[in-house]
Formats: structure tokens, sequence, C-alpha cells
């Protein structure tokens, strides 16, 4: 069995952008549904507004870390896995919080990667969890094409 590949900064950055870009389309849907609620505008410098997309993107960051894999996560072929899996609750929150925490500081905390033997981050670190690369694997349709190729060459040593 091959060694654990630990993700690299470059790739864990690659499926943050794919995940920002859900979590833009999930306050969109989130906002909505409060101004049809309230049939008003809502002020984004509202701290109860702010606090209700941040509880929306940890939802659905949670959620995906339960399952061991966001969207993004999952383009980029990585998984996070911790010694209790699912992943606890209580580490879905300090992982998220010590993020915020991490990109408050400019970042700090993602590069710490750089230097960590396990490509841990600060996040990584605080919850108790590890993001891994998983190996390739060849799609439906290679695998289809080769076992055709198989067939073809089986059958013409046949004749």
């Amino acid at each position: 069995m091959p060694a654990m590949e630990y993700c690299t900064l470059p790739r864990r950055l690659a499926a943050i952008v794919y995940d920002a870009l859900l979590i833009i389309a999930l306050w969109m849907a989130a906002t909505a549904i409060v101004v049809v609620v309230r049939q008003a505008e809502v002020g984004t410098a509202s701290l109860a507004f702010q606090l209700y997309l941040m509880i929306v993107a940890w939802l659905y960051l949670a959620v995906c870390w339960r399952a061991g894999q966001t969207l993004g996560m999952k383009a980029w072929r990585i998984r996070l896995v911790a010694d209790s899996q699912p992943v606890l609750w209580r580490s879905t929150l300090i992982r998220f919080a010590t993020a915020l925490a991490s990109w408050a500081m400019f970042g700090l905390g993602f590069a710490w990667s750089l230097f960590h033997p396990q490509r841990a981050t600060w996040h990584d670190l605080a919850s108790g969890t590890r993001l891994i690369t998983l190996p390739r694997t060849r799609s439906k349709t290679t695998q289809e094409n080769h076992a055709q190729d198989h067939d073809q060459q089986r059958r013409q040593q046949q004749r």
C-alpha cells in the first residue's frame, strides 16, 4: 500500500477557490431567503446578518468535511482525514474558526504548511485533521476503452 501523500499548499488553495465560489452562491441564496421573509433589504453591516452568513458557510463546510470532501476537494482529489470518522462537529467548528484566524493573519496559518513535515496548516493541527491527496484513478471511459482493446486483441489471437 502506498504511503499517504499530504496535500500541497497550491492544491489546497485551488480547492478553496472552487469552494469559495460555491459558498458565494450559498450566501446569495441565504440572503434571498432573508430578503423574502423580511420583505426588506438587509444591511450588510448588521452583525447578526454577518454571523448568519458565517453559519451558512460553516454548515456547508462541516457537512462536507464530515463526509470527507467538499466539492472543491473532490475536484482536486483531496480528502480530509481524522482519527475519528466522520469528523466530529466540534472538530469542524475548530477547523473553521482557526482557518478564519489564519486568513485574518494574512494566511500565515496556511503558509505554516510549507514548513510542517505533514504539510499541516494551523486549522489541521488545531482540529486534529489532515488533508491527503488521493491517487489518480482511471476514468470509466478509459477503463472501458482499455477493456475493449484487450477483448479485440484476445479475439485476434484466437483467429
